[in-house]
């Protein structure tokens, strides 16, 4: 996999994919903006799929679990224009609002199509990664701004989310594990998000589940790809990746180790009845 990133500042890169694709399961400590320029991506949540291609733009918010998929498309590299908003960035920001209306609302990707005023002020950036040099961190603090003024012109339910300052609080584990199970994720951070240290979410688990993080997701994510090879007829280099595994092989063998026989089999039986 080829991956080319040119930062202005840490907050701000120009991000692109030349291989066939990459996978990754995430979770953000900042709010990410990102317009499109070319590729397409799409971006499994535990009830929703989105995809986005050239033009688009999307904020991800913090701390929201995701698997990612970037594809390159039309014989054009997935190339993307990122942009971090950080919690410093926009306590600073929000320290002279008044945010007295300010009403909760769900953490979820927003999609923006390609919104002039956005496209304005992303497209601006990209002259900047041709010139030699550092770059200003007046002019960098004035992009991320004129980007935060624009989404709060353009919508204005914004605030909940970015001003949303809290660390995840203590949630219902089992809930969250059933929701959460098919991404990637180290167990110190599924520990975070459900506001637990490491040893507690291990003592809860152990609790709540009587066996470890590690046996339980295995065989969760082993049913839910054979969900999709029986029911939607998927195959295997299709699914592998969706359920949270990191490669073809390594899913292959636990997959016979749980059901008896691999998981090409079951394409295998449906060619035969075909």
């Amino acid at each position: 996999m080829k991956h080319i990133s040119k930062y202005l500042t840490p907050e701000i890169k120009l991000s692109c994919y030349e291989d066939k694709f990459f996978k990754t399961d995430l979770v953000f400590e900042d709010h990410m903006l990102i317009w499109f320029i070319s590729g397409e991506t799409k971006i499994i949540q535990t009830d929703a799929v989105f995809t986005f291609k050239a033009g688009d733009i999307f904020l991800i918010p913090r701390n929201l679990l995701a698997t990612i998929i970037n594809y390159p498309k039309n014989g054009q590299p997935h190339k993307t224009v990122v942009m971090h908003l950080s919690v410093k960035r926009l306590k600073e920001f929000y320290k002279s609002i008044d945010l007295s209306d300010k009403t909760n609302t769900e953490q979820k990707i927003i999609s923006y199509n390609n919104h002039p005023l956005l496209e304005s002020c992303m497209s601006s950036l990209l002259p900047y990664f041709d010139v030699e040099g550092e770059f200003p961190e007046n002019i960098a603090s004035l992009k991320i701004t004129e980007a935060i003024s624009i989404l709060r012109e353009i919508d204005k339910g914004i605030d909940s989310i970015l001003a949303g300052f809290d660390e995840p609080g203590k949630i219902d584990l089992i809930d969250f594990m059933h929701r959460n199970f098919m991404f990637n994720m180290p167990m110190e951070k599924l520990g975070y998000l459900t506001g637990r240290s490491l040893s507690t979410f291990n003592r809860d688990f152990k609790k709540y589940f009587n066996t470890t993080p590690q046996k339980w997701l295995t065989k969760k994510r082993l049913e839910l790809a054979h969900y999709h090879l029986t029911e939607n007829k998927k195959k295997p280099t299709e699914v592998y990746f969706e359920v949270g595994f990191e490669n073809l092989s390594h899913f292959s063998f636990a997959f016979k180790k749980q059901f008896g026989y691999p998981p090409n089999r079951l394409n295998n039986q449906k060619k035969l009845h075909s």
